[in-house]
């Protein structure tokens, strides 16, 4: 999770622009600092963005250079703030990010999927008409041999699910009386009419199964994360503990103690709370 600066043998160059050299170094550093919003990113695509990234990094530098920026009057103190972002980094992954291990998170998943009970899955399809006289015909049109999904296509009012297929559900995620009549078929069975708020289905179960429970791998980085963010709240909160902080701007001190009085905490320094990291 955590970024070491490659040694100067390994650090070839992996792109140039106008000349100037991006080294694989560069591209660590930019996954240090954009990395954690590209966590449901592929891989493949994650060193595609952070190239990208790095590519548009210099050319805006090169720009700025050219205008020769770099001699404006802000730009010793824009240097300096970076400066102090850089420490802050560097510490932040030395003393929270490294302190967190895979081996802590993979503790918490087992204690909690211990507790999860595999919940049950169930494949339907159904046919939704305007009347229960409708939904009648249709059962007794099946019941006498009627294709489903050719009639799910002629008669249902759900255009949305082909020849009439739902996919995999579980409990929770469609209507309550809908949901009752289908977790009580058998497979291959067809309910009687059923009555929701978008009219009258006929249902066919067509699979169960028993929800896969997620693997570790699933679920170690939104894991790392939570573990992050606990870590940084320990420890910002020592470092403000020993810290002489006096704020010297009147509104903003008055800000930030109304919003202490109302047990609002100030911003963690992790990437998730910070869009500058």
């Amino acid at each position: 999770m955590s970024f070491v600066p490659p040694a100067l043998a390994d650090d070839p160059v992996v792109a140039r622009v106008n000349g100037f050299e991006i080294k694989q170094s560069d591209l660590d550093f930019a996954a240090s600092e954009v990395g954690p919003r590209l966590g449901s990113v592929r891989p493949t695509d994650r060193q595609r963005i952070l190239m990208q990234f790095m590519i548009e990094n210099e050319l805006f530098a090169g720009a700025g250079e050219q205008e020769e920026l770099d001699e404006s009057d802000t730009f010793e103190k824009r240097a300096a703030y970076h400066r102090r972002r850089a420490l802050r980094d560097a510490y932040f992954d030395k003393n929270i990010r490294d302190a967190v291990d895979e081996a802590e998170a993979r503790k918490i998943f087992e204690e909690n999927i211990s507790k999860v009970k595999p919940e049950q899955e169930i494949s339907a399809r159904h046919i939704l008409v305007d009347t229960e006289e409708e939904a009648k015909d249709v059962k007794a049109q099946l019941e006498g041999g009627a294709d489903f999904a050719k009639l799910a296509t002629e008669k249902s009012k759900d255009k949305n699910a082909e020849g009439g297929s739902l996919g995999f559900f579980s409990r929770g995620q469609m209507l309550k009386p809908f949901e009752d009549a289908a977790f009580a078929l058998d497979v291959g069975e067809i309910s009687e009419p059923v009555k929701t708020s978008f009219g009258w289905h006929i249902i066919e179960v067509q699979e169960k199964r028993t929800q896969e429970l997620p693997s570790f791998e699933d679920v170690k980085d939104p894991i790392i994360s939570q573990l992050v963010v606990r870590k940084a709240q320990s420890v910002v909160g020592d470092l403000r503990s020993k810290a002489k902080i006096e704020i010297l701007d009147p509104e903003i001190k008055r800000a930030m103690d109304d919003a202490a009085m109302r047990g609002e905490a100030p911003p963690l320094p992790d990437e998730e709370f910070n869009e500058d990291h």
